[in-house]
């Protein structure tokens, strides 16, 4: 397992200044082409969202008060906070942010090679063997499972299938505490 601070990632400024991302991995670590992908971006203006051909995206809204994706004719979504939207990252998408600058967790998936589910999270977790994943927490203290330090917001751990899988299970420290729990699967 690999654990992280969203805050001490590398943020890279989008090509249009719209926002920048901090990745948090991309699988396989160096690879040409990922086929799995986790980050958390920042959009501080409305603007167009780049297209990745081929692949699935999960967009969950972290912070601010909207984001209305949409492409005419074809795909017409507001993300709001805590609830993951699943899309073709085919589409050439807008964002209009619906009350100023905001931040999303992203899954992005090669489509037939991983798929992707992402939960939001307020109690035990335990991830299946055999799978990738991230675990990010949004609210409160988790334990990370056996033998790992408490994870407060901002901080998750990943891993990818040939990983050892998190010890026990991700369970919520503190009252009120949220997370975002991505489960990434190959397919067969």
């Amino acid at each position: 397992m690999h654990q992280f601070d969203v805050e001490s990632l590398v943020a890279g400024r989008w090509r249009n200044g719209g926002g920048a991302t901090r990745e948090i991995v991309s699988w396989p670590v160096g690879g040409e082409e990922f086929e799995w992908r986790a980050s958390v971006a920042d959009i501080d203006r409305d603007g167009p969202f780049s297209a990745f051909p081929g692949v699935d995206r999960t967009f969950t809204l972290v912070a601010g008060d909207g984001v209305r994706l949409s492409a005419p004719r074809l795909f017409d979504r507001t993300a709001r906070a805590g609830e993951p939207l699943a899309f073709p990252g085919d589409l050439e998408l807008a964002a209009e942010l619906r009350g100023g600058a905001c931040r999303a967790f992203n899954i992005m998936v090669r489509r037939g090679r991983r798929a992707a589910r992402v939960d939001r999270v307020t109690g035990p977790v335990v991830p299946p063997g055999g799978h990738a994943g991230v675990f990010y927490v949004l609210d409160g203290r988790w334990r990370a499972g056996a033998g790992q330090s408490p994870l407060a917001a901002g901080q998750g751990l990943w891993w990818d299938e040939g990983d050892e899988a998190p010890g026990g299970a991700f369970a919520p420290l503190s009252p009120g505490a949220v997370a975002l729990w991505a489960d990434v699967a190959t397919v067969s």
